[in-house]
C-alpha cells in the first residue's frame, strides 16, 4: 500500500486546539460590517453565520456556523438546525449561479479524529466541485490552486445575502 504523506494538515489541524480561543466564537462576536468584510462573514443569521473558508480547498468553500458553542448536531437547539439547512440552501443556489459548479460537498467534520479543525464548534462545510478538480497540488505540492482571490469571492457571493 502507498501513502501520500501531508505533514502540512497537522499545525493547520492542531492550531485551533492549541491557541485556547475558538476562532468560530471570535467570529460570531463581531459587530460591524467592516469587521465582518474583512473576515469574510457572508450573512448573518439568527442562529448561524456563513463565512468564507479562509484555507478553502476550492473558491467559494464556504461555512455555516452557529452562534452557539457546540460540538455536535445532536446538541444544536431545533431553530438553529433548522436555519443552518435553511442556509446551506441559499448558499447552494448563490454558488451554483455565481460559479456554475458540477456538484456541492456538503458536510461535518465532528471531532479532530474526523479532520475537524475546530472541533468543538460544530460549522457545516459547503464546497462546490468541477469535474477534474481534485488533483495532487494540495497533496503534494502543499499548494492550493484558486482561481480568484478571497476578496473577490467575498463580494461575488455577498450579493446574494
Amino acid at each position: 500500500m502507498d501513502f501520500l504523506w501531508s505533514p502540512w494538515r497537522a499545525s493547520y489541524v492542531t492550531a485551533a486546539r492549541e491557541q485556547g480561543n475558538c476562532i468560530l466564537c471570535g467570529l460570531a462576536e463581531l459587530q460591524s460590517s467592516e469587521a465582518d468584510e474583512a473576515s469574510r462573514v457572508l450573512f448573518r443569521g439568527e442562529s448561524n453565520f456563513i463565512v468564507l473558508n479562509l484555507f478553502p480547498y476550492v473558491t467559494g468553500h464556504s461555512m455555516i456556523v452557529p452562534y452557539s458553542h457546540v460540538s455536535g448536531l445532536s446538541d444544536l437547539d431545533e431553530k438553529a438546525g433548522n436555519e443552518m439547512i435553511r442556509l446551506a440552501g441559499r448558499l447552494e443556489k448563490a454558488l451554483k449561479e455565481e460559479y456554475r459548479p458540477d456538484g456541492l460537498n456538503m458536510g461535518l467534520n465532528l471531532g479532530h479524529a474526523a479532520g475537524a479543525g475546530v472541533a468543538n464548534h460544530i460549522h457545516l462545510h459547503v464546497v462546490p466541485r468541477w469535474i477534474g478538480d481534485a488533483n495532487f497540488m494540495t497533496t503534494v505540492g502543499e499548494t492550493r490552486v484558486l482561481s480568484e482571490s478571497l476578496e473577490s469571492t467575498f463580494h461575488r457571493l455577498k450579493k446574494h445575502f
